[in-house]
């Protein structure tokens, strides 16, 4: 046999023997462990701005924590109305004691064992307490507090989604722009390329034309890191996984009708805002609080008893009862009432304060958001003007650069730099007029009609 013939052979038997190494190890993979599969890739998401302000709403943990919080408030208002609801208690028991009868004799003397039994039920009735009811309303008032409250975190989850969302459609706009940008360019690098064939454009034209569009590549990359990082602060935000591969169907509305005036916008802003509601229950709370410290200086009536059976044993007994009517009446605590009564006029006080610091911020928004949009309207009919006058330049210049050999290659650059900047700027000016629409859903507190 050849030597030719032995290395082939050779080789072969490798082969095979490779082949079933490899063979062996990926069925001892399999039949190792069962559960190892591949990852099954989430199917896409197709969302809507409605459907994020949904979504963020159910499944937001801080907005289920301040649901929780309503929960734990209810509890409170439970029990502050136990308070003033009948105390019932049972007990039973059987004992054997000894009881010390003195000394006698210079010798103590006690009781032989004997045994008691006893079953009782206790009950007790606050009959008028001002304490205790004004303590029970002002539970009820921190309940709403809290109710309130867990409104505005959902408001603050929705508009933080909403500006989100326009981040994404922000990032969404600049790619595309780089990308029409990077198509132009493209087309007219290829018609200096042409000129430079022919003798009339420089190796300086093309250069100059091909870092323009590298910068829009640069640009463009970076764009696309900005449209992930959006979607993933909005799956955040959500709760969804981070595999989740989101689509945001809507897009920029470039026209805001029906504006309210000012004054009516703030009209409806003090009206809807759940501050506002939050704030007015936190002071009807605070006056409550008072009127209870202060209602304790008054005397509450109290009815007890006791019903049960008492002997040796539970077969040799008798019943027995014990009824009283008290009536408390507060003398004196070491002043310590009265450093309560004191410390809750303060918190009022404070509560009222805040009150006109959250009319102040609430009117503030409002305004702001109004002078935003006011404002952002018209960069945006700016920008179309801009973009429409930069537009026909590039194509005049492109038109001459095509026409005429002495045409200058530095206005055609000029006019890509003058598109590619008015592009740029009719996304910015959408971008705010849209987070403006967001912002003052927000100050007026009608996010649930945003779409």
């Amino acid at each position: 046999m050849s030597n030719a013939c032995r290395a082939g052979l050779f080789f072969s038997a490798m082969g095979l023997l490779l082949l079933a190494l490899l063979a062996g190890g990926v069925s001892g993979a399999a039949g190792g462990s069962s559960v190892e599969t591949l990852p099954v890739p989430l199917p896409a998401l197709t969302l809507s701005l409605r459907a994020a302000l949904a979504a963020v709403v159910d499944n937001n943990p801080d907005v289920q924590l301040y649901r929780e919080r309503i929960e734990a408030a209810q509890g409170q208002v439970l029990t502050q109305l136990g308070a003033m609801l009948p105390n019932l208690s049972s007990n039973v028991r059987q004992t054997s004691q000894t009881q010390f009868l003195g000394t006698f004799g210079l010798a103590p003397v006690r009781t032989d064992p004997f045994s008691i039994f006893d079953a009782r039920v206790n009950a007790s009735q606050n009959l008028l307490s001002l304490s205790l009811i004004q303590k029970w309303r002002a539970s009820r008032e921190r309940l709403h507090v809290t109710e309130f409250e867990a409104d505005s975190r959902k408001f603050d989850a929705m508009a933080s989604v909403a500006l989100l969302y326009m981040e994404g459609l922000k990032a969404m706009g600049m790619l595309k722009m780089h990308e029409s940008n990077q198509q132009v360019m493209g087309e007219l690098l290829g018609l200096v390329k042409q000129r430079q064939k022919g003798g009339v454009a420089t190796g300086l034209d093309v250069a100059r034309l091909e870092a323009q569009l590298a910068g829009e590549r640069q640009s463009a990359a970076s764009s696309r890191y900005d449209v992930e990082h959006a979607k993933l602060n909005l799956l955040n935000l959500l709760s969804f996984p981070y595999e989740t591969a989101v689509v945001l169907s809507d897009e920029f509305k470039d026209e805001v009708y029906g504006i309210t005036m000012p004054q009516t916008a703030v009209e409806e802003a003090l009206s809807n805002r759940p501050e506002v509601q939050a704030q007015v229950m936190r002071i009807k709370a605070a006056e409550l609080t008072y009127s209870s410290i202060t209602g304790e200086r008054l005397p509450s009536l109290v009815a007890q008893g006791d019903y049960g059976l008492i002997g040796n044993r539970w077969n040799n007994s008798l019943d027995s009862y014990n009824m009283a009517l008290l009536l408390q009446i507060p003398i004196f605590d070491g002043a310590q009432r009265e450093g309560r009564i004191a410390e809750a006029r303060s918190q009022l006080r404070q509560e009222a304060l805040r009150m006109r610091s959250v009319l102040n911020q609430v009117k503030l928004d409002v305004q702001d958001a109004l002078a935003a949009m006011t404002a952002a309207k018209e960069q945006v009919a700016i920008a179309r003007t801009g973009l429409l006058s930069a537009s026909k330049e590039l194509d005049l210049a492109r038109e001459r650069y095509a026409v005429m050999t002495t045409a200058s290659h530095f206005e055609l650059t000029n006019a890509l730099t003058a598109v590619a900047r008015a592009r740029e700027n009719l996304v910015n000016a959408l971008f705010q007029l849209n987070a403006s629409r967001v912002n003052l859903a927000r100050a007026t507190g009608s996010l649930n009609a945003l779409n």
